[in-house]
């Protein structure tokens, strides 16, 4: 980078600094101004704006604000007080923002389902929350049904929208009863921005899914952050395909959105064919993205609304440097930002000068206020490295390891906290203490990064039993736990493995069987289906007469993981789980090649 190429560089991070921090600390200002009198305030001031749009509905700011106090009222009515659980189960659409506003107005908190749960993993994450009542869309009742008997008998159900048989009370029909005017007196429960707001749910490294805590403050914080990081405005178009119970959707492309008085075009799911006609249609000015995103948009044939739209910029993350220039260039985005953050972290990045490949950088001036560190990592015991003399040892550039942040409790630098999660537990697995002096506190992020010497940081993949595949994060033991719930199926030894062209890592099993006489492919898929979202069902299988341990008796992996799919290494029969088909195919050399081309449906 020569000299003009590091003045801009510098001048960009200086911006988008000043712009995020100055937006943020107007958080701070008011302890009792929260998400509540945000929203007040935002559906007052721009009532007749377009505030989301949506296939299913669409509201003005002033619509989302009737609305919100319909659902406030619905929860106070109920009994709910504050600090309640109330459940989202719901698509991509406006009503989920409008409930979980209006939930959070009420004093209660909303815990954001992944709408592709199933069965035990449903009923977990209802149950950390320890949700009162569940809201569920009425094209997602399926779902719910698979999960009813293993719900606590105290939680009431709720079904938003038309349903066959259904006998649960209708969520759509109860609200028109309860008034849409902002609320008054009683009904304007005390809160103040250190109040839990919603829960978020993230994989982590390993088991189950964890409710992550979000506060008022810190939601506020994310949407103000991004607002001034992306630099939005009241006539910004933001269009949103992302699932908006994750936090790069529901709350940074919505929130910035929110915070600005701008408009959220949310499409129920992603697809190529329709993205650009529909960013064209609704005259979008930015989108968010996830690495895979970009992927498929790039394979798609060309169209004349690749670049008839007026985007003035993109963020996200996962935007992989080998894809990064095509994509700017075949589609003409004048900015991208990639980001990286951790949901229930503290730590935030942004690569505001878009260098290809960089998820962020913190220049050499800014190192003091955000403070982010590479340690040395041992893969093999997947644990960062103590010296002889009980610290860790910061990478030098250029050396891959574990990314970390301190934390600080300090009201005036509330970005360096860490409130973590439902469980105290998992709160404390995410903490490394004594990192570089005795008595410090770090968050471990459980991903693996570098660092260069201008300060732009490089993702290099997750760390332990998770692996990520179309997009989402898939902790392996949640899905062996779902296979050895096959009757003949005695161990499952779950990993991730690389497809050539293909972002993330997509899941294989292997799989020690009790019973192989009476093994069937068919039933095992049909089960795999019920019991386990689409993204975290293996996409190969194969199938051992004994399992691996380590010296610690766990499961060996390496050695599967670097043999992959290939037919060629070893004997033993290995299945594609064929989209097309609907059934487990058994690779040879011909459906190797096939999937290593691209000519297989993933």
């Amino acid at each position: 980078m020569g000299l003009v190429g590091r003045v801009k560089s510098e001048i960009a991070y200086l911006r988008g600094s000043l712009r995020a921090l100055s937006a943020t600390s107007e958080v701070l200002k008011s302890p009792e101004h929260t998400v509540r009198e945000m929203a007040e305030a935002v559906t007052t001031i721009y009532a007749k704006n377009m505030a989301l749009i949506s296939t299913a509905e669409s509201y003005t700011y002033e619509e989302l604000g009737a609305r919100t106090n319909r659902y406030a009222r619905w929860a106070q009515a109920q009994g709910l007080k504050k600090g309640d659980t109330v459940a989202l189960f719901m698509n991509n659409r406006a009503e989920f923002v409008a409930a979980w506003l209006g939930l959070v107005k009420a004093g209660c908190v909303a815990a954001w389902l992944n709408n592709s749960l199933h069965g035990r993993s449903l009923a977990h994450c209802v149950r950390i929350a320890d949700a009162r009542f569940l809201i569920a869309d009425a094209a997602l009742m399926p779902a719910v049904e698979t999960a009813r008997v293993l719900f606590d008998v105290r939680l009431k159900i709720l079904v938003y929208g038309e349903r066959r048989n259904g006998e649960d009370p209708r969520m759509d029909l109860l609200l028109p009863h309860f008034d849409g005017s902002p609320l008054q007196g009683e009904e304007r429960v005390p809160l103040t921005i250190k109040d839990r707001a919603i829960f978020v749910y993230t994989s982590g490294t390993t088991g189950l899914p964890k409710a992550a805590n979000i506060n008022h403050s810190r939601l506020m914080r994310i949407m103000a952050g991004f607002a001034g990081a992306l630099n939005t405005k009241t006539d910004d178009r933001m269009y949103i395909t992302l699932p908006l119970y994750h936090g790069t959707g529901g709350m940074c492309a919505v929130g910035s959105m929110l915070w600005v008085g701008g408009t959220s075009v949310i499409a129920e799911k992603f697809s190529a064919r329709q993205f650009w006609s529909d960013i064209v249609t609704h005259r979008c000015t930015m989108f968010a993205y996830v690495g895979e995103l970009c992927r498929y948009l790039l394979a798609a044939p060309p169209s004349p609304n690749d670049t008839a739209h007026h985007l003035r910029g993109c963020f996200g993350n996962g935007l992989r440097g080998d894809i990064f220039e095509a994509f700017r260039d075949r589609f003409h985005i004048p900015h991208i930002i990639e980001f990286y953050a951790a949901t229930e972290g503290n730590i935030s990045l942004f690569n505001f000068d878009s260098k290809p490949g960089a998820v962020g950088r913190i220049p050499k001036w800014a190192e003091r206020r955000f403070r982010v560190k590479i340690i040395e990592f041992d893969v093999q015991t997947e644990q960062p490295v103590r010296g002889a003399n009980g610290l860790f040892r910061e990478c030098a550039f250029g050396e891959t390891g574990e990314v970390i942040a301190e934390i600080i409790n300090d009201p005036k630098n509330p970005t360096a906290s860490f409130d973590g999660y439902a469980d105290k537990d998992a709160t404390e697995k995410k903490i490394l203490r004594n990192v570089f002096k005795p008595g410090d506190a770090w968050f471990r992020s459980g991903d693996l990064m570098t660092r260069d010497a201008q300060g732009y940081f490089y993702f290099v993949d997750r760390i332990g039993d998770t692996f990520r595949w179309k997009g989402q994060n898939v902790a392996t033991l949640e899905v062996a736990a779902a296979i050895t719930g096959f009757a003949t199926v005695e161990d499952a030894n779950v990993y991730g493995v690389t497809i050539p062209g293909v972002d993330g890592r997509a899941g294989m099993a292997a799989l020690l069987l009790n019973d192989p006489a009476h093994f069937s492919l068919a039933r095992f898929r049909e089960h795999l289906v019920e019991n386990l979202p689409d993204f975290a069902r293996p996409l190969f299988i194969r199938i051992q007469d004994h399992m691996d341990l380590t010296g610690t008796f766990k499961l060996r992996k390496v050695d599967l993981v670097e043999q992959g799919f290939d037919p060629s290494k070893t004997s033993e029969k290995m299945y594609f789980n064929d989209a097309q088909k609907e059934a487990f195919v058994p690779i040879d050399a011909e459906v190797y090649a096939q999937i290593c081309s691209g000519g297989m449906r993933l």
